[in-house]
């Protein structure tokens, strides 16, 4: 008799009967296991949350008073009859792939990943298994990163030709992990830098924790005249806002994978688009799927069905399940 699958993908999230949990619901549940700490991973209302280490103090700072509990990275917990173990996924700081083994079958839910090591999140390390479920946010070839090193070298450019043109450089990220992935790249010679409360707040937790971060000032209470030729990193939400036109004239850029397509570029009205994303691109997809050795792959949020026929016409066994992960978005609400 064929056994039910380890992992099942239900109206509530993905769902292990031998461990009784959840892993990333997107609706209540009594138990539920959490990749990292973006909004659409971890929400509010759950009965009890087991994360890593580094997540669980932004969860905290996010959901506010929860009923939680963390994990070191490698270590194996017992839960039910499912041995559970967290394993960086390279996304954002803290971020974990989780690795579900019963009776010697292993899953592994990768939540969202990035392959290539950005000097900042923990490093992604490949999980072996026999099911991979993997997301596919830039599941397309023409996704295909720079070097870090490049990117950093353009943004730079970009912020002193704006200093030089005595003009504020507003750069928009995500508060978790894009922001403080820029910051380490910033070259802090150029000018001042400004951060918007959301990601303050978020670079506090995160030095709380160890994590280092250059210098950087709360941009929301003080005179932009004291702070000639300095970039603020803030929200994409907060660009073009109130609270931004006080300081005067500015050059504003966005910095996302989705900048690798010309029409959203130009759709955003911004003076300039930087490719870099905290996800895999289309390399980086087929290079962990490979590490993994796994025969059965599920694709979710993203280039879904292009993405899963080119997996089934490389040999593959791949499906595309449903689920309520949103990947990268430049208009995504962000918690303080």
């Amino acid at each position: 008799m064929t056994r039910a699958p380890i992992l099942t993908f239900t109206d509530r999230g993905i769902y292990c009967a031998a461990g009784d949990f959840y892993i990333d619901p997107w609706r209540p549940v009594a138990r539920a296991l959490i990749t990292h700490a973006h909004a659409d991973h971890a929400r509010s209302g759950m009965g009890t949350y087991l994360a890593t280490d580094g997540t669980l103090p932004i969860m905290r700072h996010r959901l506010g008073d929860i009923s939680a509990s963390s994990i070191a990275y490698g270590q194996v917990l017992r839960i039910g009859d499912a041995d559970v173990s967290f394993h960086p996924a390279g996304h954002v700081p803290g971020s974990a792939q989780i690795r579900v083994e019963v009776d010697g079958e292993v899953w592994v839910a990768s939540g969202d990943y990035k392959t290539t090591n950005d000097g900042f999140s923990e490093p992604f390390e490949p999980v072996k298994c026999h099911h991979f479920i993997t997301e596919s946010t830039f599941g397309l070839p023409v996704f295909r990163w720079a070097e870090q090193s490049v990117v950093a070298a353009e943004i730079n450019t970009w912020w002193a030709a704006s200093a030089a043109a005595g003009k504020t450089a507003f750069l928009g990220a995500y508060s978790l992990g894009k922001a403080q992935r820029l910051l380490s790249m910033l070259d802090s010679d150029i000018g001042p830098i400004l951060t918007h409360t959301a990601v303050e707040n978020t670079n506090n937790v995160l030095r709380d924790q160890g994590y280092v971060l250059p210098d950087t000032i709360l941009a929301n209470a003080l005179n932009p005249k004291d702070h000639k030729g300095a970039i603020v990193i803030c929200p994409p939400a907060a660009m073009g806002s109130a609270w931004s036109r006080k300081f005067g004239p500015q050059e504003t850029g966005f910095a996302s994978g989705w900048m690798a397509v010309r029409g959203i570029r130009r759709r955003r009205a911004g003076d300039r688009g930087f490719i870099i994303s905290d996800h895999a691109d289309w390399n980086g997809l087929l290079d962990a799927i490979k590490l993994t050795e796994a025969e059965n792959i599920y694709v979710t949020h993203g280039y879904t069905d292009i993405f899963n026929q080119h997996l089934n016409e490389n040999g593959w066994l791949s499906q595309v399940v449903p689920t309520r992960f949103e990947g990268e978005s430049l208009d995504a609400k962000e918690e303080a």
